[in-house]
């Protein structure tokens, strides 16, 4: 990353109020309905974690750039510049305490996306250094890496070579022609590898070929967590350099609702051209072959389950019904919490929150809304469908000292796959 500076960052800012940005400044009526839409703010009661309130600096500098009584106040001398130390004050507001998530867009009673407007603000931060460490440091590491956590090429074949002792099957590197190239994020590498053996099994069973790159395994895009845009093309530029070079006909992105966003719906804009192959959310692709009948289970989880909805995945990227398909082929006691699907309530740490210290104490206090919603239904177990997620709920159990399993949907189809006999392997004596 190149050395930020002030100036630098209020140019970029200024750059970021586009058409849209300008709309919504100018349609806004300061309701107050986005404050209750997010979890910063009803679990905390500050006002300061208003959404709107969060773009304070970016309305300030549309304001006195764009508008005809912004321009006269800065004639006047009362409309100041924006200062290094504002921005500095606002990096809790835009980093610590915004997921991404887009709930408070949805209740826009005008309409205004003010996801995309911080999205946009932070471009202005992180080219001010105003971005927290975390996030800097993860950015440079998939930078220089491929990885956010550091995770190396090594540290994956390992895991493969533990599937191929675990069930007797190699996961498939750098093969051209498959249908599929899976990516992965480095927490399912690291911190949940049964996902790797859940959809290794699975494949296997559906008599789909499919392989991994060694060039790019990673699906996790930093550049768009922190704001930076060139970075966040440049590690879409590697998944899609890979896939056109394996000529694989769909890309599957992992339990990882961010790395489905950045790679489906931004990455086509980012890199300036179509892809010239699908990209599909595992759960899409695990549906395919339940509708296919090559998904096929057997028995049912009689705990009482419920499924948190990852809100990159359901919210912005429209997958609602797949994982609920696929979780009644496994369940007979799956039971809804009072705001599901598109309206779901955020974990709390998306959106580059998990990656930035700072934001810890927060993060757990916004955890509060998921533990009411999980104490209202009294579920024996959670299933979720990305892996950010489920470390953000088995810290938030395990902290108000709650006795629920979060368990990934994937890995639990697998636990009910019919695995058949390969054919080489002969008749038993």
């Amino acid at each position: 990353m190149t050395q930020p500076s002030l100036e630098k960052g209020v140019n970029i800012l200024r750059e970021q109020i586009d058409g849209p940005v300008a709309a919504f400044f100018s349609s806004c009526v300061h309701c107050g309905m986005c404050a209750e839409a997010c979890l910063f703010y009803t679990e905390t009661g500050d006002p300061k974690y208003t959404p709107i309130h969060k773009l304070e600096p970016m309305r300030r500098l549309w304001e006195r750039e764009f508008t005809f009584a912004g321009r006269i106040k800065k004639w006047l001398g009362l409309a100041p510049p924006i200062s290094d130390e504002e921005l500095e004050q606002w990096q809790p507001v835009v980093y610590d305490s915004c997921t991404l998530c887009g709930r408070c867009s949805m209740v826009c009673p005008v309409g205004n996306d003010i996801t995309y407007m911080i999205r946009r603000m932070r471009e202005g931060m992180a080219a001010s250094g105003n971005a927290p460490q975390g996030l800097i440091g993860a950015t440079t590491r998939a930078v220089k890496l491929g990885s956010p956590m550091g995770v190396k090429l090594a540290t994956l074949e390992a895991q493969a070579r533990h599937v191929k002792i675990s069930t007797g099957l190699d996961v498939p590197f750098d093969e051209e022609g498959a249908e599929y190239m899976v990516v992965l994020s480095s927490m399912e590498v690291v911190n949940y590898p049964e996902y790797l053996e859940a959809i290794t099994r699975i494949f296997h069973e559906a008599g789909k070929r499919w392989t991994i790159s060694t060039e790019a395994f990673e699906a996790t895009n930093s550049g768009i967590q922190i704001g930076v845009s060139d970075i966040a093309a440049e590690l879409v530029g590697r998944i899609v350099a890979a896939a056109e070079k394996l000529q694989v006909k769909t890309v599957i992105t992992p339990e990882c609702g961010h790395a489905y966003t950045a790679l489906r719906w931004e990455g086509p804009n980012l890199i300036g051209r179509p892809f010239l192959f699908k990209v599909r959310h595992i759960l899409e692709v695990l549906d395919d072959l339940r509708e296919q009948g090559l998904l096929q289970t057997s028995g049912m989880e009689n705990d009482r389950i419920t499924f948190h909805d990852p809100c990159q995945l359901v919210r912005r990227g429209g997958v609602v019904d797949p994982p609920r398909n696929l979780l009644n082929m496994v369940s007979n006691n799956f039971v809804e919490m009072e705001d599901h699907g598109t309206m779901n309530w955020c974990c709390g740490a998306g959106g580059g929150v998990s990656a930035n210290e700072a934001a810890d104490e927060i993060r757990l206090k916004a955890f509060k809304r998921k533990k009411a919603q999980l104490e209202s239904l009294e579920v024996e177990t959670l299933v979720t469908a990305c892996a950010n997620c489920r470390i953000q709920l088995e810290e938030g159990i395990e902290e108000n000292e709650m006795e629920i399993p979060v368990v990934g949907i994937t890995e639990m189809l697998a636990a009910h796959l019919v695995e058949h006999p390969s054919s080489d392997e002969g008749e038993q004596p």
